[in-house]
């Protein structure tokens, strides 16, 4: 590890030292990813990282070309003390809204840990309902460590979802794009209409549904 890549990890586990040699303490991160596309699930992780060994490279998840992150992935859940990834579906997105939905991913992944965290470190959303004292941060993906590998392993697992989906419905380009509005994307929405995993809340600007 350089002294460069060193020396990013000791700020962005600024906030984790304060957590990490309390006895009373079990420190999660929690993110989201997934919440602006036009189909496909939102997606949230909360994960449980130890304070040693610390994972080069792992930043806010949107800071890390595509490779990086798949590189990084095993090693993060190889390590974490625990980590769970709950996908909220678009049906849900469309009945209860986008915000609400990304409440419940939020909610169902920590419920899913089977090692619970006593404190959160989260990204910029409050007032969840959980067993776990809160710590927002804003911008907290770029900030936090154990944020940022919530997003990274979030990141991963919805993208390799909407790879999948990709082999089932070829025509929006969802390997591409992970269904977020570009141009083409939206070009084949308007040709073939909407498939199950759009959101169609999100889409009645560009088509009829």
């Amino acid at each position: 590890m350089t002294e460069k890549e060193r020396a990013r990890l000791e700020t962005i586990t600024v906030y984790e030292r304060e957590y990490w040699g309390r006895q009373d303490c079990i420190l999660g991160g929690m993110d989201e990813v997934g919440r602006g596309p036009l189909a496909g699930p939102v997606a949230a992780c909360c994960i449980i990282m130890p304070s040693d060994p610390l994972i080069e490279f792992v930043n806010d998840s949107k800071k890390l070309s595509e490779s990086r992150r798949s590189k990084i992935y095993p090693t993060l859940i190889d390590t974490a003390v625990d980590y769970c990834v709950a996908f909220v579906e678009p049906e849900t997105i469309d009945s209860i809204n986008i915000l609400e939905a990304t409440r419940l991913a939020f909610t169902n992944a920590y419920y899913g840990m089977k090692v619970k965290p006593t404190d959160l470190m989260i990204d910029a959303l409050q007032g969840l309902k959980l067993d776990a004292e809160q710590h927002i941060l804003i911008h907290g993906d770029a900030l936090s460590y154990s944020i940022a590998a919530a997003s990274i392993v979030a990141k991963v697992q919805r993208d390799r979802y909407m790879i999948e989906m990709d082999r089932v419905y070829p025509q929006y380009q969802f390997a591409k794009n992970k269904g977020y509005g570009t141009a083409e994307h939206i070009e084949a929405l308007r040709k073939y209409g909407p498939c199950p995993i759009h959101r169609l809340s999100f889409i009645s600007k560009f088509v009829q549904h």
